[in-house]
């Protein structure tokens, strides 16, 4: 049986990193909770089978991001349309309004990437290095550095247009 008191405390330390999951991947603030739930719940049923191979929130970001795959896989085979959620804005106050604009532009343009690509952008721009989001993904180093450079250059194709 998983140690409560530890898991909780790992949840309360981490509980960022499962809300950023469930923002990324849904529109509505009761389908972030669902999901916020259901991550929490599948984090606890696979807890005692973390081998601390990897760091906490690497596997904490591995379960979060399959949980909310799985979470829009079963929503799209109900037959409702699945809009997701653009990542929270970072303007500073002092930004112009032609920044915001611009910043508003790629928040678009990152909601309207596949599931995995809006996964590896996210824990890029968290600040992961190429071999921890391999990790979490389950792709190679290679694969996620290929996977990166595209994304790039489909985000930067998609802004210049603009």
């Amino acid at each position: 049986m998983p140690d409560e008191k530890e898991f909780v405390r790992i949840i309360k330390e981490h509980q960022g990193l499962i809300y950023k999951v469930s923002a990324l991947y849904t529109e509505q603030k009761h389908d972030r909770n669902d999901l916020y739930q259901e991550i929490v719940y599948q984090l606890w049923k696979s807890f005692d089978s973390f081998r601390e191979e990897a760091k906490i929130s690497t596997w904490m970001y591995r379960v979060a991001l399959n949980t909310a795959i799985a979470y829009l896989n079963r929503k799209k085979r109900r037959g409702r349309e699945v809009s997701l959620e653009v990542l929270p804005q970072v303007a500073a106050e002092h930004s112009a309004e032609i920044l915001e604009e611009r910043v508003k532009h790629l928040h678009r343009e990152i909601e309207n990437l596949n599931i995995l690509e809006k996964g590896i952008i996210l824990l890029l721009l968290e600040g992961k290095k190429y071999e921890e989001i391999s990790e979490i993904t389950g792709l190679t180093s290679t694969n996620v550095g290929t996977r990166i450079s595209r994304i790039k250059e489909k985000l930067k194709a998609k802004m210049t247009k603009k």
